[in-house]
């Protein structure tokens, strides 16, 4: 895996983990979303151990990669699971990590790994675990007023499943004959090119050579917003985004060109 992604993986599940232990009342709300903080925790807890099964070679039906699909498969997992309290799934969550860093790092396993977004290897499904705990990390800490662990090099280490696992959620309605060449740029750090043709997508490390649009994001809004968690409306007016080029009125429309799994 690249260089830093297996302590972003540990450290992260220890960070939602101290935010869990000692949690009385796991029925607060999560803002945005019909879950309750113990419900997140224990989708998080099941999630960290299905990518190690995974990762361990083992097939695990769990949708068919569409966003639909994956929510519908989560609300049957969560009901045939009832663990709620916060310390026993902060626990899990963290031996969950472990065990597919163990896994990881002793494969022995060859070629592509069957996971609810299509085949990866191992790099790029660390980095779904990774952005996967992101994401829902954020979530309990805005339900318990505590700082949320997201940062720019945690960022960057997402960045390959993101780029993968675009075309998948694709919204087709939303896109259809749309024709447009976006590049994407992360402030001091990635960028990469996104190409709409009569609403089909490709998504290249490479940026494209004439954009339309160009759009400069702060690493944190950028996940945040690839993740449903922020509006571009209000990132935009706030600053961290920034667009230019032949149609920099794209700008605010990419992010609703993509529903989040």
């Amino acid at each position: 895996m690249p260089e830093g992604l297996g302590d972003a993986i540990r450290d992260t599940s220890e960070e939602i983990a101290a935010l869990l232990r000692g949690v009385a009342d796991t029925g607060v709300p999560v803002p945005g979303s019909e879950w309750s903080v113990g419900a997140a925790a224990a989708h998080l807890a099941q999630a960290n151990e299905l990518m190690a099964d995974v990762a361990a070679g083992h097939e695990r039906r769990y949708g068919d990669g569409t966003p639909q699909s994956l929510a519908a498969a989560n609300e049957r997992a969560l009901a045939e699971f009832d663990e709620r309290e916060a310390d026993p799934l902060a626990g899990m969550i963290v031996a969950q990590a472990a065990a597919f860093l163990k896994v990881v790092d002793q494969r022995a396993v060859e070629g592509p790994l069957v996971t609810p977004m299509g085949p990866m290897g191992p790099a790029v499904l660390g980095s779904y675990l990774l952005t996967h705990m992101l994401g829902h990390g954020y979530d309990l800490a805005r339900a318990l007023g505590r700082p949320h662990m997201i940062d720019r090099a945690r960022v960057e280490l997402t960045l390959p499943f993101l780029i993968t696992a675009m075309p998948r959620v694709v919204d087709t309605a939303t896109t259809a004959e749309l024709t447009a060449r976006y590049t994407i740029r992360l402030w001091g750090g990635t960028r990469f090119g996104v190409t709409f043709t009569n609403g089909a997508v490709a998504v290249s490390s490479q940026p494209p050579s004439r954009p339309d649009c160009t759009i400069l994001t702060e690493p944190v809004t950028f996940l945040l917003m690839a993740l449903g968690r922020c509006e571009p409306w209000g990132a935009i007016a706030r600053g961290r985004v920034l667009a230019w080029g032949r149609k920099p009125w794209l700008a605010p429309r990419f992010p609703t060109l993509f529903t989040a799994p």
